[in-house]
């Protein structure tokens, strides 16, 4: 049985129990001419006469805020799984039944049955969870806990097993469709029918079956709610938590294989269009690697900016090439309105990744500085063209033109007899001031557009002469996210492709393959020779950001921020180099050196203002962030980090001089751990030096960490948890032999992974309950390589973007997958093992993360049509809109020297709903006065600037879009320090034995 093949041990007891029991609602599958799809599944048949489904029964009273929360989130998942069930049933009673017993057959049993392929087995599994779920749900009142039951329903490999087969198998099923309804007429009337036969929702087939998909996501929704509002110390917290690992990691594993087949059902139907066969056998290969695949807009400008030619393309970036294809016609209204209607393709061109370069606004200076071009019949030279959305150019074009029309009639209104309040040489140069300041926001917004604009020089074929030719394309990308990836995704490409990373990771578990390099960490650069630094033995990030910095040079380039690596030549003196990593490679900016031996260091941020006011206003220092090192003396030194001057503000002594063996803040409070066990704790308050003593034990305190208001202390085999404020201490034991000590401890949600002095075992711990949740002895995927290598041990511990890295005494480096949500950090997956490693110990590793400035991912309103390089057709500036109540500033023109003299002026009244905006030099501000004042302002004489769009008409308040997603772009690179560097492949040797950084560079998260 398919099973007791892949279930777990309970799971399996449990069915054989029900089998000998013969329990009424499982019956075995008759026998069918589709036994190997089937085989080793229980169909379930549920009387809803023996088993009802769940209903909540009423609210008792006296229940709390939260219970009544959590009974309300019960609710929405008996309902969302009773609603799932009756969507699968639709699809078995509605369609797959039907198609069977048609007589005459609209479509052979042959292709039935992988269109609705393992359907009927998922029903089983949920099936056989509401029975639970009602079971559970009729004692809600008395136990409150539903996380242990999702965990054993959707803990077996049998529901990874049916789902994976489903998810496989969704694109070749909506192909089976699709291909039936343009073959078979019958079947697509069918479809149509069935559509109109169906309940109000109306529902196509398609909406029905990529249910399956949404499921888990959906779920994990739910518990994510449900665990908001579950208190600490309730008795479903823990298994809440358990629950969400499960289906993250379930939903991660679909998700996965759902990706992987999609991107190779998108390779094949490219390889099929392209007639070169050295290509199509390229693509077909398991070489090929898809990176990344979106529609994208082509246009092609003219000199002046005009659009010449603007179409869809695919746009495929694979592991080693580049290729743009044409998108041919969709199929038919009818068809692509009941199911999915992939396009066909059409190869235009393809590149070399290598030879492919992503050319900025502004990095083609050097070939268009000696452009003219005619404005108001000025030639103005020494200015670029930049190929901004054509409306935008115009509209540029057209300012110029105005300008250069104001300036003539300024010198004209100078050459005025008469003299008149509103109509003098002050009004036109405010008209020509207006203008010029018009020029520079209109210069801005082009600027603003190219965040949609990926441009590309690609190569293409030589000339007569046998000179290579490149030609330039320009894509309109939908968002500045996606323009974003795209040149993210370029960039690590080309680094994947270097010898380092070909290959860099390999799975001891999958017997010993290696990894496609760009779906693991990158190694980006190394950096040796530490001006005689000789032993390393801390580093951390302090994150700035950098305003210099381009459009894709933040998509490029690591975190933004100062990297402080401390190391020293011997326990008598010490040092700390500052590199700037605002480039593509760190470059080293400063050197302080120590009187004594940097053992380690921390970051610490300002005090946030919530921070502030609980130490009160008299506490804050106003110093900023600031760096603490830890020294061998007892010392801590305390700098600046607003810029590379780094000058030392404080220095903290214990009365002792032990050593300081760690550090780590929480809130207003910095903790010292010593080597004779004792726990300094300072406050952050301006003059005060001294601290408060903590006696965890007699042994060094190796490691220390910050949990919400908690500080974890290890000292030798146990660990102490200390209350932030009241100090107050509990202590519990990790590991049984008193000699071992926690030399690392990495947090991530709701656990805590250590590592010990001895051993290559790893614990993971509760943060709650401290309970002990899993053990992992990582020496297995570390001797892949070196066999007769007997201990492995830790020194070194990080967790960063779903990944648990584990740094060896011997160098190696391995990761361990881990969920990401409110779960629990157990491992989930197989392991990795880096094929770069250090020559000796990996003395530590630290992420570097900085988030992009909201500015750079900022959509600009600018006014474009459809034309519009953000794809969005905005129908307002409000970045230059000026305000109608700007009008009312009393701004009195000086008459100096002349007499009152005829008033030309109009009302604000009468031009109010004209279209265009004020013009006027002022910035906007607030208006006292009113807008039927007679008095003149520097309004009573502006020029309107005419629209054809209605919605310019609507003034007195800037358009915004609504809705605007508020998008997050995270850069995230891990460092790793140690001696030398080396490659763990067959016949390569140490390349050096001075101290190395190696940097991993991660794809961006968005």
């Amino acid at each position: 049985m398919r099973a007791a093949r892949s279930g777990t041990k309970d799971g399996l007891e449990k069915t054989k129990i029900a089998v000998m029991r013969r329990v009424s609602f499982l019956h075995k599958k008759e026998h069918s001419d589709d036994t190997e799809d089937d085989t080793g599944y229980l169909d379930v048949m549920v009387s809803e006469a023996k088993h009802p489904p769940a209903q909540l029964g009423p609210m008792p009273e006296g229940l709390s805020s939260q219970q009544i929360v959590r009974r309300h989130i019960l609710s929405s998942i008996v309902q969302s799984e009773r609603s799932y069930l009756d969507s699968l049933k639709r699809i078995l009673q509605e369609y797959q039944r039907p198609l069977m017993e048609a007589e005459p057959r609209i479509l052979s049993v042959r292709k039935i049955r992988p269109i609705f392929f393992r359907l009927r087995e998922i029903m089983q599994c949920h099936s056989m969870f509401q029975i639970a779920l009602a079971s559970r749900v009729a004692e809600w009142d008395s136990c409150e806990k539903i996380g242990d039951l999702f965990v054993a329903s959707f803990s077996k490999s049998m529901v990874l097993d049916v789902y994976s087969d489903y998810v496989n198998n969704f694109t070749n099923a909506m192909a089976l469709i699709k291909k039936a309804c343009m073959s078979k007429p019958a079947f697509l009337e069918f479809l149509k029918v069935r559509k109109q036969a169906s309940s109000a929702d109306r529902i196509t087939l398609y909406g029905l079956m990529v249910k399956p998909i949404q499921r888990f996501p959906q779920f994990i929704l739910l518990l994510q709610d449900m665990l908001k509002n579950t208190p600490t110390g309730h008795v479903d917290r823990l298994p809440l938590q358990l629950a969400l690992t499960e289906l993250e990691t379930l939903a991660e594993k679909l998700n996965e294989q759902k990706r992987v087949a999609d991107q190779v059902t998108e390779t094949q139907q490219l390889a099929r269009c392209v007639s070169d066969r050295s290509l199509s056998k390229l693509l077909n290969s398991e070489q090929s690697s898809l990176i990344l695949c979106e529609t994208l807009i082509e246009t092609v400008y003219g000199e002046r900016g005009q659009v010449l030619k603007s179409k869809e393309r695919k746009v495929f970036l694979f592991g080693d090439m580049l290729i743009c294809a044409n998108i041919n016609v969709k199929g038919p209204p009818d068809i692509s309105s009941l199911v999915p209607v992939g396009p066909k393709y059409t190869l235009k061109w393809s590149a070399p990744l290598q030879q492919v370069h992503v050319v900025e606004v502004g990095q083609e200076g050097a070939q268009t500085k000696d452009t003219l071009y005619q404005l108001g019949g000025i030639k103005r030279p020494g200015r670029s063209i930049i190929l901004g959305p054509p409306r935008l150019y115009q509209e540029l074009q057209e300012l110029h033109h105005d300008l250069s029309v104001v300036e003539q009639v300024t010198l004209l209104v100078g050459t005025l007899q008469g003299t008149y309040q509103n109509l003098n040489t002050t009004v036109a140069q405010d008209w020509c001031l207006a203008l010029q300041r018009l020029i520079r926001i209109k210069e801005d917004q082009i600027q603003s557009a190219n965040k949609c604009r990926l441009r590309l020089q690609v190569p293409g074929r030589p000339d007569k002469s046998g000179r290579p030719v490149s030609f330039t394309v320009v894509f309109n990308t939908p968002s500045p996210v996606s323009k974003i990836s795209w040149v993210n995704r370029f960039h690590l490409a080309k680094i994947a492709l270097r010898d380092e990373n070909t290959p860099g990771w390999f799975s001891a578990e999958d017997d010993g393959k290696t990894k496609a390099p760009f779906w693991c960490p990158l190694l980006a650069c190394r950096i040796f020779e530490f001006r005689g630094c000789s032993l390393l033995e801390a580093a951390l990030h302090n994150p700035v950001q950098c305003a210099l910095l381009g459009f894709s040079a933040v998509s490029t380039s690591f975190p933004q921020g100062y990297l402080w690596v401390a190391g020293g030549g011997d326990s008598t003196q010490g040092q700390v180099d500052i590199f700037s990593l605002n480039r593509s490679t760190p470059r080293p900016v400063k050197s302080l050196q120590m009187g004594a031996r940097v053992r380690c260091l921390e970051y610490v941020p300002e005090p946030t203002p919530s921070e502030n006011a609980e130490t009160g206003p008299h506490n804050s220092t106003g110093v900023g962030n600031t760096i603490c090192v830890g020294l061998d003396d007892g010392c801590i030194l305390v700098y600046g980090s607003m810029d590379t001057a780094a000058q030392c503000l404080v220095t903290l002594r214990n009365p002792e001089g032990c050593p300081v063996l760690c550090l780590k803040h929480s809130g207003n409070f910095l903790f010292a751990g010593l080597r004779d066990g004792t726990l300094m704790v300072y406050e952050r308050h301006p003059g005060v030096q001294a601290g408060l003593k903590v006696t965890v034990g007699s042994d060094p305190i190796r490691t220390l960490l910050a949990l919400e208001g908690l500080v974890w202390a290890s000292c030798a085999n146990t660990v102490t948890v200390l209350d932030g404020f009241s100090l107050c201490t509990q202590r519990f034991e990790v590991h049984q032999d008193p000699l071992v000590s926690v030399a690392h401890m990495v947090r991530a949600v709701g656990g805590v992974w250590m590592a010990f002095s001895e051993g290559s075992s790893i614990r993971l711990f509760h943060t709650e309950t401290l309970e002990h949740l899993q053990e992992i002895n990582i020496s297995t995927p570390s001797s892949f390589y070196n066999p007769s290598q007997k201990s492995v041990r830790v020194t070194s511990l990080l967790i960063c973007q779903g990944l648990l890295w584990v740094g060896t005494a011997q160098g190696i480096i391995i990761t361990l997958p881990v969920p990401k949500l409110e779960g629990i950090p157990k491992i989930t997956g197989k392991g990795m093992m880096s094929l770069n490693a250090h020559c000796g110990p990996v003395d530590f590793l630290v992420a570097l993360s900085s988030t992009l400035s909201p500015d750079l991912l900022k959509r600009d309103s600018v006014v474009e049509g459809h034309d519009s390089a953000c794809g969005v057709d905005d129908r307002s500036d409000s970045s230059s809109q000026e305000s109608l109540q700007q009008a009312s500033i009393s701004g009195q023109v000086d008459g100096k020297g002349k007499g009152r003299g005829v008033l030309l002026q109009y009302r604000l009244r009468s031009t109010s709903g004209l279209p265009g905006r004020p013009l006027t030099v002022r910035a906007e501000e607030a208006s006292d006065s009113s807008l039927e004042s007679l008095e003149h302002s520097m309004e009573d004489g502006s020029i309107y600037e005419l629209s054809d769009d209605p919605d310019m008409w609507v003034r007195g308040r800037s358009c915004e879009r609504e809705g605007v997603r508020r998008d997050r772009v995270s850069s995230v690179a891990v460092i790793s320090g140690g001696k030398g560097f080396r490659r763990l492949r067959e016949g390569s040797v140490a390349t050096t034995a001075e101290s190395t950084l190696m940097i991993w560079q991660l794809p961006l998260k968005v």
